[in-house]
């Protein structure tokens, strides 16, 4: 069995070369953090070689989660080749971590990526000098458009079964550097694998803490020749290092590399989309365009057409019912079928072209390279309520789904923020929540344009409130990570890898419907029409009689004060907990028309509980996951529930009162929850009150 790992740069184009090697599916995103673990995949018509995915890392030093995951592969794993995918637009940044992969004693492929962008901005990458510098076979490829990839991974598939245990030919330190290196490859213990000695000898001169730890008697006997290099160099030996790294890369460069001169494309971009004064302006219309366009217009539209298809006069459920009755069909299971199997499950699908459009849009955007600048300009805002543009990451990729955001959270560092991350990512609508707003803003608003925007900047506003909010109570204090991103360059993304994307997406969404939305909307139909009357339990006529109402009836007095207090709504909402989707698909079995439970201020009441609330089953599994505590679990749920409720009754409570001209006790609540949360939002930080009570001491 042969095993190749993928090794580069976050943005480098790994997972896109793995996805054209492997025919995989994986998730490409244009931004750092996407793959958080390796993945392995079997390559096309070849059984018996597996390609790993590794994480992006700029180096084999271990400061990330990713570096961790990637080293520990190369290093314990030893794979039979590395194919080390390199950024032809950033040969300097990408070259350091060539650098150390080559000191692994592994042998090397390298992959120049994006080599038509680097034809289009008129550079020049002679690849036999880079080999000769490097001892590696080099391949000028592009992920994107499939340019010699099949020739890069026949080479490095050729190379591990004809050349295994070849290792390529490292770079020299200068002198000094270079006998104290080995002088600690000789004192390391005899059995240490001979391909990894120069690996493990210059990260004992590095002083890295885990291999330090695994060859403690050696870091012992060579810290006083590293003290003593470092006071010649006048720099520690990380920097020693790292700065001679860096002057070879860049006599590397200048022999193997023409620049045209000419300013890149992406910079004229960057200089309109990050514009320091028109950046947040952009991105939020942006974003406006992509609702208006998904929820509103196009995608609307061709719900619209669904919608017909499916209860139109000669629709699907026209259709069946008179079929049913040509067979003598039993009531109760016509009930079923139309009425519960169809209306709920019908309602779910007929939003799947406005899913459809908005993971086209959110797709080409992801792709493109322009989520990228996206959190390279949230970190900016972030950065003033305690978090950082890591944190916006998880929040671009739970647009799609809240599992795969709350799962790349693992990219930050800092616990407290990497908590409140996780916390807050579900408060962006995804994709399962967009039927819900599109439901809304149909039935009750009329299609009206700014009902969907509104959603998704609700959600980036309870983002940065409750980051404001947390950061300043202890259990979450803490100074902001810093954020260090390389900003891809902008390109067209190929129709295949979008349409790949999109289909991925919406069948994810499709498949829930025809299985947990299927089985939840037969189990509503039943309980809502079943129940106990005049002694016995039977088919109910009137389903204010049924269990479901029973049970409804219950905590509908919960939600009496966000004005949604009926039992209908109240059992859609607790089912949403399953799956949003549901609350759709719940609607469609009890409401002939949601114009019966709800006026436009309920109906917004309810739209922004549920967008807020604690999301499906399986994002609150990934949160146990992520948090690996029950207590913290528990407070990340009972914070997004109570702040949707905080939320919910401002506003419906501030609407009657403008809508009647009575104060109440509603009123009264929310204007004491509006003061607390103003009270949360100036209040001096932890950190403030901290600093102070030193101050004192000290005085």
């Amino acid at each position: 069995m042969v095993k190749i790992a993928l090794a580069g740069n976050p943005n480098c184009g790994k997972t896109m070369l793995f996805n054209a090697l492997t025919g995989s599916n994986q998730y490409v995103g244009n931004w750092a953090g996407v793959t958080v673990e390796a993945k392995e995949g079997r390559l096309k018509g070849e059984k018996d070689v597996i390609i790993a995915d590794l994480p992006g890392i700029y180096s084999l030093s271990p400061y990330t989660p990713e570096e961790v995951v990637a080293r520990n592969y190369l290093v314990n794993e030893e794979p039979d080749v590395i194919l080390n995918i390199i950024d032809g637009t950033n040969l300097e940044r990408n070259l350091y971590l060539t650098t150390q992969l080559c000191e692994i004693g592994i042998p090397v492929v390298m992959a120049i990526n994006m080599i038509d962008i680097v034809k289009r901005n008129g550079d020049i990458i002679n690849t036999e000098e880079i080999s000769e510098h490097f001892g590696c076979v080099c391949f000028e490829i592009s992920a994107l458009k499939g340019t010699g990839v099949k020739k890069c991974a026949k080479k490095a598939v050729e190379l591990a079964r004809n050349n295994r245990g070849i290792p390529p030919i490292h770079h020299s330190f200068d002198d000094r550097v270079e006998s104290a290196v080995h002088f600690i490859s000789a004192i390391l213990p005899s059995g240490t694998d001979m391909l990894h000695k120069r690996y493990y000898a210059t990260k004992i001169f590095e002083r890295d803490s885990i291999v330090s730890a695994e060859f403690p008697e050696c870091a012992s006997l060579a810290e006083s020749l590293i003290k003593d290099i470092e006071k010649y160099y006048d720099d520690d030996s990380e920097s020693i290092i790292a700065d001679q790294r860096y002057r070879y890369i860049t006599k590397c460069i200048d022999e193997c590399r023409v620049k045209s001169g000419k300013t890149p494309v992406s910079e004229k971009i960057d200089r309109i989309v990050t514009n320091k004064y028109l950046s947040l302006p952009i991105f939020a219309a942006v974003m406006f365009g992509v609702y208006y366009v998904s929820v509103t217009t196009f995608g609307g539209a061709l719900s619209d057409i669904i919608v017909e298809k499916i209860y139109g006069e000669n629709g699907f459920s026209f259709i069946v019912s008179n079929l049913l009755d040509a067979v003598n069909c039993a009531p109760w299971l016509k009930g079923l079928i139309t009425d519960g199997i169809i209306a709920g499950v019908g309602s779910v699908l007929s939003f799947v072209p406005q899913i459809f459009v908005l993971f086209v849009f959110l797709s080409f955007l992801e792709d493109c390279g322009y989520m990228s600048r996206i959190a390279f300009i949230m970190d900016k805002l972030f950065r003033k309520f305690g978090l950082s543009g890591k944190s916006f990451i998880p929040i671009l990729v739970g647009t799609g789904c809240g599992v795969p955001g709350i799962m790349s959270s693992r990219t930050i560092e800092n616990e407290s923020e990497r908590r409140m991350t996780v916390i807050t990512t579900t408060f962006i609508p995804c994709g399962a929540k967009l039927p819900v707003i599109s439901l809304f803003a149909s039935s009750l608003f009329g299609g009206a344009w700014w009902v969907a925007p509104s959603a998704y900047f609700t959600g980036i506003a309870a983002i940065i409130t409750s980051g404001i909010i947390l950061k300043k109570t202890k259990p979450f204090y803490s100074k902001p990570s810093p954020f260090v991103m390389e900003l891809p360059p902008y390109h067209m993304p190929s129709v295949k890898s979008v349409a790949r994307a999109t289909t991925d997406r919406t069948l994810s969404y499709i498949k829930k419907a025809g299985t947990v939305i299927l089985l939840a909307s037969c189990a509503v139909w039943f309980l809502s029409n079943f129940g106990f009357y005049g002694g016995r339990f039977g088919m109910v006529m009137n389903m204010d009689n049924s269990v479901l109402a029973y049970f409804g009836n219950i905590i509908d007095v919960i939600f009496s004060p966000l004005g949604f207090g009926t039992w209908q709504a109240s059992v859609a909402t607790l089912l949403g907990l399953a799956a949003k989707e549901e609350i759709v698909g719940v609607f469609g079995v009890l409401y002939n028309s949601i114009g019966e439970g709800f006026n436009q201020l309920s109906g917004y009441s309810f739209l922004m509980f549920n967008l807020l609330c604690a999301p499906c089953i399986a994002a609150m599994s990934a949160i146990r996951k992520e948090m690996n505590s029950a207590k913290w679990t528990f407070f990340a749920i009972a914070y997004q529930c109570s702040f949707a409720y905080c939320v919910s009754l401002c506003i419906y409570q501030t609407g009657l009162a403008l809508q009647t001209g009575r104060i109440g006790a509603g009123l009264i609540c929310a204007a004491l929850i509006f003061a607390f949360f103003v009270y949360m939002l100036l209040k001096k930080p932890y950190q403030m009150k901290y600093e102070l009570l030193q101050n004192r001491t000290h005085k």
